[in-house]
């Protein structure tokens, strides 16, 4: 039997601190909480479901043996490269001018817009992680992860007013667990409202599942086609992403009270990233990201050990040769996922505002607030115009945009006095539960 510890402290070892049933459980709540946007970038693009939650499952798992297992992220679809596919493809999936032929050309344009993460993570590790992180202090990170929550919320809005009702007992059931509950119910608040209000919606005739021709089935693969005016329009999004990369992993590091942009390291993390994104794009999938929705799982049920994340990533591998189960994920109401996104994204801007107050980032002082203001009104302005047009192929998000402002502006102006902490945080704490366990 698992003992009973402080879970505040954070869980860092599920399997030894819970037990392996309930760590089986935690990993099927981010499987729930990757498949809505997961599988919403393939139906916009036309690419595979199938392919895509293949790629997710494997990228995540490559991603962890790179980052020797110690990250707790999913990576997921990425919405980024959405106008890369629109502009290469005549328009999303279902437009009159809509050219599935384009696809692997689009494709083979993610292949290389993730060898470009590789070429990144190798300057890192020839000049070293310091020099590089000096671009990036708190008063950039902080705001940025912010940034990711806001710009996320108005996707959870959309999702939530198909049927607001719905979505606000799904929300009712998170918090009220979350807060109320007790042991497993408390850490595992998101899956409880996720099923909750799926069952609601079943009940009440808003869930329709569409059968299969087949129970078990291999994903249809598509090989990547290269093309240079479609690397041309999708290998600069690399750059956004990558910087979208750097604040995603100080978020999921200031969730655990980790350093992992020291260790495992940055090299390391884009390297996962890139390669991930390389191997999706060569076999038809689109390119990969680490995903808010799970940093937000992480910040609310306290867990924080990556193993429960891998156990996600197998389970969208097997929902790729299940069409059944990825059907019956499909039929959730557009207003379960948006209800338990409210909160998720959240989270993520919380855990913004905490990273900038644990590293002490002083906002009386004039470059600071400049900063910090910057970023975070051209990051929202930016994205609610669509982003900003760079010639004909490339378009940089409200998120790119802001932080190369935050980076540039850091740079350039008076005052600096941040130097990075090459220590890693979250071993102190681990070892203190793991002695506390061994008593």
């Amino acid at each position: 039997m698992a003992r009973k510890i402080d879970i505040s402290q954070g869980i860092y070892n599920a399997p030894e601190q819970l037990g392996w049933p309930r760590t089986m459980v935690l990993g099927f709540q981010h499987m729930f909480a990757m498949f809505g946007a997961t599988v919403l970038v393939p139906i916009l693009t036309g690419l595979s479901i199938s392919v895509t939650l293949l790629c997710a499952g494997v990228g995540t798992l490559l991603f962890h043996l790179v980052t020797k297992g110690k990250v707790p992220a999913f990576l997921g679809s990425s919405f980024a490269f959405l106008g890369g596919f629109s502009v290469i493809c005549g328009g999303a999936a279902g437009d009159p001018g809509f050219d599935a032929s384009m696809l692997p050309y689009a494709c083979g344009g993610i292949v290389i817009a993730g060898l470009l993460y590789l070429a990144l993570s190798g300057l890192i590790t020839i000049f070293g992680i310091k020099k590089v992180m000096r671009l990036f202090p708190p008063v950039v990170t902080g705001p940025i992860i912010i940034l990711i929550g806001l710009i996320l919320s108005p996707s959870a809005i959309t999702n939530v007013q198909s049927c607001w009702w719905l979505g606000v007992i799904t929300m009712a059931i998170i918090v009220g667990c979350a807060v109320f509950g007790r042991g497993m119910i408390g850490i595992i608040p998101i899956l409880l409202g996720v099923v909750g209000g799926y069952i609601i919606g079943a009940v009440t005739g808003q869930v329709n599942i569409a059968m299969p021709e087949q129970f078990v089935a291999f994903p249809h693969l598509t090989f990547a086609k290269f093309e240079i005016g479609a690397i041309l329009t999708m290998a600069p999004i690399a750059l956004a992403t990558m910087m979208e990369h750097v604040g995603d992993i100080s978020a999921i590091g200031a969730t655990c009270k980790k350093n992992f942009i020291a260790n495992p390291g940055l090299n390391r993390t884009l390297l996962g990233d890139g390669l991930a994104t390389s191997l999706a794009g060569l076999v038809g999938g689109p390119a990969n990201t680490t995903y808010g929705e799970n940093t937000g799982v992480l910040a609310l049920s306290k867990v924080y050990d990556p193993l429960v994340i891998r156990i996600a990533a197998i389970l969208a591998i097997v929902m790729s040769f299940v069409p059944i189960l990825e059907n019956v994920i499909a039929a959730m109401p557009s207003a379960v996922i948006g209800g338990a996104s409210f909160i998720l994204y959240g989270m993520i801007s919380a855990i913004g505002v905490r990273n900038m107050v644990e590293n002490q980032v002083d906002l009386t002082k004039q470059r600071n607030l400049m900063i910090a203001a910057i970023i975070l009104v051209s990051g929202l302005g930016i994205n609610s115009i669509g982003g900003l047009q760079l010639g004909p192929y490339v378009n940089l998000s409200g998120l790119a945009c802001a932080a190369i402002f935050g980076i540039v502006l850091n740079a350039i102006l008076p005052g600096k006095d941040y130097e990075f902490n090459m220590e890693d945080l979250g071993e102190n704490v681990e070892s203190e539960i793991r002695g506390e366990i061994k008593k």
